[in-house]
């Protein structure tokens, strides 16, 4: 978990290093098999013809997260990849208008949602895992760097809708993925589990030799177990200040000065309440849960509350509100944001509500352990996640540039603005 891979074309296998990195290819290579592949976003290994049973089975499919091309025609979405917290979110392989279940990527992974999400174990031991891989910047090198992002199960599929500037709105599907523990095997897969599954003498029984304990539980349990499966890192770790910030020359690097020259002025800093509501409202919905806008506060006199929501968790009578307070701040996003504003907010809070700082800056590593210690039920949205979302936001919306968008819901604010107790939006 977490090794980056080179990934260069001209690579041969039999060199266990390439430019100062382990080589992909040197890892997974078997020999007299054909060579396993990362080119395609979606990139099953060939399909094995099991001789004993007359069957066939797909050894792995390989997902690859790029960054050097999101937003771009070939990618205009943002993939959510989380594997610390054992989640991630992939969108599917359709690029243009049309049935997107016909996507090559999209059909194989389709295909093993039926598996994956199968009530019956026989047919859970027929599922293909699939091995998640994300692009990194590495020593100014945009491609060829891959990091290993954990191995994943489905646990679900939805439609979307998706904008591309040359070919407007088209459809497209999401995949949300669980990415396994791996504790019991020190954070590293065995190779040979996936050669034994190329073996077309072995059974598929045989095939578990190597593999994962948290594959072969989740093939009994299935999803319904998936908690219990699912990895997770300490929440005591502490983030520098270089991961909350976007990379150098990156989208994000543009987007978050855009954000911040847009609002840094005295005339609109106030303004980007509206930007940051926003932001935690695609943060919370693109994590599984259910977030509703409530209202932007009055300036003056907000006592460290900027803007108001909720999270619904359940549906009908078992329904459950939380609410969600927010505190907005505009800010340079090379010095980290000031403790005293967050304890602000967190003052505010009632019990069973939750708060939300967003920043364009991000958190010094004091703070977060003031965070963690005092447990603070407060979700922290750094620059880095103020731009990624925003982008999002701004894709969603059709705008050409986020500028636009900016400026988009900048005619939104004044309406937004209501004076009113907070608890009011858990009864509406």
């Amino acid at each position: 978990m977490g090794t980056i891979y080179r990934y260069s074309s001209d690579a041969r296998p039999s060199s266990p290093e390439v430019d100062g990195l382990p080589n992909f290819f040197y890892e997974v290579h078997l020999e007299g098999k054909p060579k396993v592949q990362l080119d395609k976003g979606i990139a099953p290994i060939g399909k094995v013809s099991v001789k004993s049973i007359q069957n066939s089975r797909t050894p792995a499919v390989l997902i690859s997260s790029t960054i050097h091309n999101k937003g771009s025609q070939l990618n205009p979405w943002q993939d959510q990849i989380e594997p610390d917290h054992g989640f991630a979110l992939y969108f599917g392989d359709a690029k243009s208008k049309g049935n997107p279940s016909k996507a090559p990527g999209n059909r194989i992974l389709l295909e093993e949602y039926e598996k994956h999400l199968s009530g019956d174990p026989l047919i859970r031991a027929q599922a293909t895992p699939l091995f998640i891989f994300k692009g990194v910047h590495l020593d100014g090198r945009l491609k060829g760097n891959k990091e290993f992002a954990g191995l994943a199960v489905i646990e679900g599929a939805e439609l979307v809708t998706q904008y591309n500037s040359k070919i407007g709105y088209f459809t497209n599907y999401v995949f949300k993925l669980a990415i396994l523990s791996l504790a019991k095997e020190d954070e590293v897969i065995n190779w040979d589990w996936i050669n034994d599954r190329r073996n077309p003498d072995l059974p598929l029984e045989a095939t578990l030799e190597h593999a994962p304990e948290s594959w072969i539980r989740w093939i009994k349990t299935g999803n319904s177990g998936l908690e219990r499966l699912r990895r997770r890192v300490s929440t005591l770790r502490l983030d520098d200040a270089k991961s909350q910030q976007p990379n150098p020359g990156s989208r994000e690097e543009k987007a978050l000065r855009d954000i911040y020259n847009y609002y840094s002025t005295s005339s609109r800093k106030n303004r980007f309440e509206l930007l940051a509501s926003r932001v935690v409202m695609d943060y919370v919905n693109k994590s599984g849960g259910i977030y509703r806008y409530g209202w932007i506060t009055k300036a003056s006199g907000d006592g460290g509350v900027d803007f108001v929501g909720k999270i619904e968790i359940g549906y009908g009578f078992g329904q459950v509100p939380i609410l969600v307070l927010g505190q907005a701040k505009c800010e340079d996003p090379l010095k980290p944001t000031n403790g005293r504003d967050i304890a602000r907010t967190v003052a505010r809070l009632k019990r069973g509500w939750v708060g939300a700082y967003v920043t364009t800056s991000f958190f010094s590593k004091s703070v977060q352990s003031e965070i963690i210690e005092d447990q603070y039920p407060l979700m922290k949205i750094n620059g880095l996640l103020v731009a990624k979302h925003s982008i999002s936001l701004s894709e969603q919306s059709g705008c050409k540039t986020l500028v636009d968008y900016l400026k988009q819901i900048e005619e939104e604010y004044d309406s937004s603005i209501e004076q009113r107790r907070p608890e009011d939006l858990l009864w509406l």
